[in-house]
């Protein structure tokens, strides 16, 4: 009986776990549809200037909406914290849908003028306030659902989830290459991918509303409902707070970079056409959603501080090296290799980095607390970093912007290195265990 009893647990928090990280899938390909396919529209929007120029006018908006993100995950982390996860996710991905539906149905700039970029900008300023909210949101329902030595293992779906958006949009842009002309998919083509992402969030819709709730928002009193979701509340965990965004500077750039520059650095530095770079950008994503689990498990054996330490360490060292010989990678086999290493260097972050934030607070103030310092250092790095690397080209001096990503990496390398394990000193297995959280020793 018992064991009939753990086997119906387990498929309880895995099909959760599944209902909270499959909206966060369509909440990521719907953003990074975006940059994926800003090589075929940027000329709708932006009609005047070079190919580089108009990836610049493309890129400014894409960091634009991060500027949004920390405003929903001040939004969307308070009600979360106040009103439940699933209550929160449900609205996030409702939000992204309207975002989605608006960019692929907006007149081109010949149409409508200056409107078109306007309307663009509110879209993704819509995104944005939406996956502000979705991270914190998720990161805290993935990790408060998860059972106690697997939290690790569990909490990585959400990056498994954020890449394998990125991959669904990369699979999307490779079909419609295979099917349409380019000049088919610069004219209407690329409408077709926000469409996508718009009814898979109507489908998301309805697979939230159909989740539990956490059991640790669920059993709390309600003095801490009283208080929870409040930056009164938030600032009495200065030290959690700034971790947080220590942790996630190099990470969040170092991201970004792999994974969303390097598509248009391999065609417009390396030289390769955009075709093979979406195929090398697929298949490395396609190893990069596998290493997540593996090492999220293998942070529930030794800890999640080792894990970020080779990341900080490896990625201080091996940036500037690997950008420089990928300039000279003529062969898409050479590229792919090169963009794998960065990858697995960067798993150290990615796979840990939810569950390592959502344990260093207490439940009235997870959502907030993970969602608010992230998403802030997440605009002004995260959403900046192609913006960065296309002003350095537009510059003539492209390699001082991997200079600027390794001082990154090795700001938050300080930050892991003076670190507390978090699995030790855990608000999530203090709370679930009845017992006062050991003092954090970050920072």
């Amino acid at each position: 009986m018992a064991h009939s009893n753990n086997r119906a647990e387990t498929r309880r928090i895995t099909g959760n776990i599944f209902k909270g990280s499959v909206g966060n899938l369509i909440e990521y390909y719907d953003w990074y549809v975006y940059a994926a396919f800003a090589v075929y529209f940027s000329s709708e929007f932006f009609p005047e200037g070079d190919p580089t120029s108009q990836l610049l006018n493309t890129a400014a908006i894409f960091a634009v909406g991060f500027l949004m993100r920390p405003i929903g995950s001040v939004l969307l982390g308070r009600y979360a914290d106040r009103h439940g996860r699933r209550a929160a996710l449900t609205l996030s991905i409702s939000i992204m849908a309207s975002g989605s539906l608006i960019i692929a149905f907006i007149p081109g700039y010949d149409t409508i003028g200056i409107l078109a970029p306007i309307i663009l900008v509110l879209a993704r300023l819509l995104q944005g306030l939406s996956l502000g909210g979705e991270y914190g949101t998720s990161a805290t329902y993935l990790s408060e659902m998860a059972s106690s030595g697997r939290r690790g293992f569990y909490s990585s779906f959400q990056y498994v989830t954020l890449i394998g958006g990125q991959l669904i949009a990369l699979g999307v842009q490779i079909v419609l290459q295979q099917l349409l002309s380019e000049s088919a998919m610069m004219s209407w083509g690329w409408r077709v991918p926000f469409v996508i992402g718009a009814l898979g969030a109507l489908a998301v819709l309805w697979l939230r509303r159909t989740m539990d709730e956490s059991e640790q928002f669920s059993k709390m009193d309600s003095e801490s409902r009283e208080s929870a979701g409040t930056f009164r509340t938030l600032m009495q965990h200065p030290k959690a707070v700034l971790t947080v965004v220590g942790l996630t500077l190099g990470g969040t750039v170092a991201f970004y970079t792999y994974t969303t520059y390097l598509q248009k650095f391999m065609v417009n530095t390396v030289g390769l056409p955009k075709e093979v770079v979406s195929w090398i950008n697929f298949i490395a994503l396609l190893v990069f959603v596998v290493l997540q689990p593996l090492a999220g498990m293998l942070s529930d054996r030794i800890g999640r501080r080792p894990l970020l330490m080779s990341f900080g360490i490896f990625g201080t060292l091996l940036t500037v090296p690997l950008f420089l010989l990928m300039e000279q990678a003529k062969s898409p086999v050479v590229a792919f290799l090169l963009m794998m290493a960065g990858l697995i260097i960067i798993t150290g972050y990615t796979s840990i980095n939810a569950v390592v934030k959502a344990e260093l607070f207490p439940t009235s103030i997870r959502a907030l607390g993970v969602g608010f310092p992230y998403a802030v250092t997440v605009a002004v790095f995260g959403g900046t970093t192609e913006f960065i690397a296309l002003w350095f080209k537009g510059m003539g001096a492209e390699s001082l912007f991997y200079f600027y990503v390794t001082a990154c990496i090795a700001v938050s390398l300080l930050v892991y290195w003076r670190m507390g394990e978090s699995s030790k000193v855990s608000h999530i297995e203090a709370e679930r265990n009845d017992e006062p959280p050991s003092q954090n020793k970050a920072l």
